[in-house]
């Protein structure tokens, strides 16, 4: 059962080598102000690049610049980035590294920021890992951080240096923004950008507004899951040989329902994945004494998991996930001949699925679990259950 999987997945990344190379097309702009029409590889980057990778033509070979050599790129109307040397703060915003100072401390870094909204006034992006980071310019000054800083106070409290209103309420001014429209505003890109908006529409000013076509829609999908489980079991007991049997292999039936959450970055290739699903394994079988041994298994499963796409032609994508499994098995037992009972406690296990989509709408998935204890709550009890799983998807939104 392993080696059969591990084959597909083999196969599976041998075929998706030849369909990944995706470019598009788009400009740069050098060092000498020379603008090149090119086709560009879209990454659709999540954190800001430091190069691209481009052709002149569909049949010359990629070449690489760098940012020291361009000052601008970009892809249609979905993606534009533009170098700039600003002063950034990286502090950390997770609790355990917060610091106890106010202010900003700044270094001065050259960085691609991605263009948000451009105009009159711009708004721009620079993201790396959990760091995000908003820059604002208007015509004819200097580019500047929009300020966010979380540090600590006495009492080990949390304080928020919020700076960046005061920066947009002198920087946006005008009738059309007040101080309950600044205070309102989050330090969030979805804010941010509709407080721009408003700056614009209510100045009638133009503007063009860099997004993909993707952020407008629903990043979300739900799906019923039937499948069937190939599983099988043995459970033993180095002490006693009284629950030593080998249940053998069983075909039974699954059904769940998967939530599948589509990360809004690299061409909504990644997505987490939660997929309650109930299922069973009911059998008897003789111990090694010849005696029966009876298994009334049946829990919930709840798969928490990552799946990464790749796209082929027009309606149709592979797709790789791993997950952990948590198992929730209520009232579960083995029973032997004699009436005498062992509690199912299971502990998580792992997953790894392959699987194809068509249309958004059908899929299959071939799906293969670890060894998953069901004898948590027992020093000496031991099991070897694992499971492959077929498993077919119809999505209803």
């Amino acid at each position: 059962m392993k080696k059969t999987f591990l084959s597909l997945v083999i196969t599976f990344f041998c075929l998706n080598s030849f369909s990944q190379i995706i470019f598009e097309k788009g400009y740069y702009i050098d060092n000498s102000n020379k603008k090149t029409e090119c086709l560009i590889k879209n990454y659709d980057w999540k954190n800001n690049p430091t190069q691209l990778e481009y052709k002149l033509s569909e049949l010359s070979e990629s070449k690489i610049a760098t940012i020291d050599s361009v000052k601008e790129f970009g892809i249609g109307n979905s993606l534009k980035y533009v170098r700039q040397t600003v002063n950034i703060e990286r502090s950390s915003s997770a609790p355990q590294f917060l610091d106890n100072v106010s202010q900003p401390l700044f270094k001065e870094e050259t960085l691609f920021l991605k263009i948000l909204i451009e105009g009159e006034a711009n708004l721009y992006l620079y993201e790396d890992g959990n760091l995000r980071r908003y820059f604002f310019k208007k015509k004819g000054a200097d580019i500047e951080q929009l300020v966010f800083k979380k540090y600590l106070v006495e009492g080990g409290k949390i304080g928020v240096n919020e700076m960046f209103k005061q920066q947009l309420l002198v920087g946006l001014d005008g009738k059309c923004i007040s101080v309950n429209d600044i205070n309102r505003i989050r330090y969030f890109k979805k804010d941010l950008i509709k407080l721009f908006e408003m700056y614009y529409q209510c100045n009638g000013l133009d503007f063009v507004r860099y997004e993909r076509k993707q952020d407008k829609e629903l990043l979300f999908n739900l799906s019923l899951r039937p499948g069937v489980n190939y599983s099988s079991l043995s459970i033993s007991n180095p002490l006693s040989r009284a629950w030593e049997t080998d249940f053998g292999n069983k075909i039974n039936f699954r059904i769940g329902m998967e939530a599948e959450f589509i990360m809004p970055f690299n061409k909504n290739k990644w997505a987490v994945i939660v997929e309650p699903t109930y299922q069973y394994f009911n059998t008897e079988a003789l111990n090694v004494s010849g005696r029966p041994v009876k298994s009334n298994y049946k829990s919930i499963e709840l798969p928490l998991g990552v799946r990464h796409y790749f796209f082929l032609e027009k309606g149709s994508k592979l797709f790789l996930n791993g997950s952990l499994v948590l198992d929730f098995a209520g009232k579960s037992e083995f029973v032997s001949a004699n009436s005498s009972t062992l509690e199912i406690k299971t502990s998580y296990n792992f997953a790894l699925g392959l699987g194809y989509k068509y249309n958004n709408r059908y899929g299959v998935e071939l799906r293969y679990l670890t060894n998953r204890d069901m004898f948590y709550n027992y020093l000496f009890m031991r099991n070897d259950y694992q499971t492959f799983s077929v498993i077919f998807g119809y999505t209803l939104w």
